[in-house]
């Protein structure tokens, strides 16, 4: 069946739109993401338009986070506090992230913005993963291996210092509120959550409990990415309300189908399938930048 999309100017399979929901929500339920930086580029592949593609995944992320947010906050595991640090940060960085995406557009450089921040973030980030999880894998076959990490690093001595009860932390905000700013530049540039950048960050960088870090970031990026939603309708004009309908809906039901799933496998194995695909998505866009398109010349006229 298919379904004309009339922000994105295409006609898309409505199928295929449940699909790519269900599949980003099994990887949502399976892996702690939101899924964002793996959708984005599925859109973009199947012929909608990059700036449509970035502004209408944020509002599925945001129906993603509100889901998680409120499971964590009955379980009582959101720093609150640190919440709110991150994002005031979070929000002057969707502001100057739209502002940027914007300026971008009225240049006609927006597509290659976003392909280019995709393929030198998912290489790194899928680089990174795929290595720490094959050690992380590697030094639990050793018998009596205790996993040993830093909780005081520089960090923790930069002044402006405020207390985190949930988090057990007395921190400067300045870290938590620098995290915040850049996740939400690239919730606006790149149609991301930001948690598979936030979550890292947030426990190797600022030393918070693994049990919060989760909670406290969907409570995070749940507002930013409805912000950031709020701004690309209001000042781009790139919000697909349909689009970003269907797939909230695949992606409501594949997150609890990757719950089920995630059960069932280890975590190290759940690291490195999620590597394996994300420096597979990384390839393809790299590959579309450097090939030869089989039209070079593209001529239009009015009569």
């Amino acid at each position: 069946m298919q379904l004309y999309l009339p922000i994105a100017e295409v006609s898309v399979n409505l199928f295929l739109l449940l699909g790519l929901g269900l599949i980003v929500g099994i990887l949502s339920g399976m892996f702690g993401v939101g899924g964002g930086f793996l959708l984005t580029p599925l859109l973009i592949f199947i012929g909608i338009p990059p700036a449509v593609a970035v502004a209408t995944q944020a509002p599925q992320i945001t129906g993603l986070s509100f889901s998680g947010a409120l499971a964590h906050l009955r379980r009582r595991t959101v720093d609150i506090k640190m919440g709110l640090v991150l994002l005031a940060g979070g929000l002057l960085g969707s502001l100057v992230g739209v502002r940027i995406f914007k300026l971008l557009s009225e240049l006609g450089q927006v597509e290659l913005l976003v392909s280019l921040c995709y393929v030198v973030f998912l290489g790194v980030i899928g680089g990174l993963m795929f290595i720490e999880s094959v050690n992380t894998l590697r030094k639990s076959r050793k018998p009596g291996h205790v996993p040993v990490r830093k909780r005081h690093v520089w960090v923790h001595r930069l002044p402006i210092k405020m207390r985190f009860r949930t988090s057990h932390l007395y921190i400067s905000a300045i870290p938590p509120f620098a995290i915040g700013f850049v996740v939400g530049i690239l919730s606006a540039i790149m149609g991301v959550g930001g948690g598979f950048i936030m979550v890292p960050a947030m426990i190797y960088l600022i030393g918070m409990p693994t049990a919060v870090v989760v909670g406290t970031s969907l409570f995070q990026i749940m507002f930013v990415t409805a912000f950031t939603t709020i701004l690309h309708a209001t000042q781009n004009y790139t919000v697909d309300t349909l689009l970003a309908l269907l797939l909230l809906l695949g992606g409501v039901i594949g997150a609890q189908i990757g719950a089920i799933i995630a059960v069932k496998l280890k975590a190290e194995q759940l690291r490195i399938a999620l590597a394996g695909m994300v420096l597979a998505v990384c390839l393809k866009l790299a590959f579309d930048l450097v090939v030869t398109p089989a039209d070079l010349y593209s001529l239009t006229g009015q009569m």
